[in-house]
């Protein structure tokens, strides 16, 4: 295993994940599909053929 392709890797999946996440957020509160002061999101974390499972919770200030 190259540690410096797995990482240049994973740095370009965590950035589309990044941007891709950032647009899905913003449309879907441009909508107004979301009500409140805050947005509760949750993004899980699967690799086929592992056992991973991560998941990342937080909160998303909208005013």
């Amino acid at each position: 295993m190259d540690e410096d392709v797995l990482n240049m890797s994973i740095r370009k999946f965590l950035k589309q994940v990044g941007v891709t996440s950032q647009r899905a957020i913003e449309a879907v509160v441009r909508d107004g599909a979301v009500s409140g002061e805050r947005l509760h999101v949750r993004m899980t974390l699967t690799a086929e053929g592992t056992d991973l499972n991560h998941v990342v919770e937080g909160d998303i200030r909208l005013s």
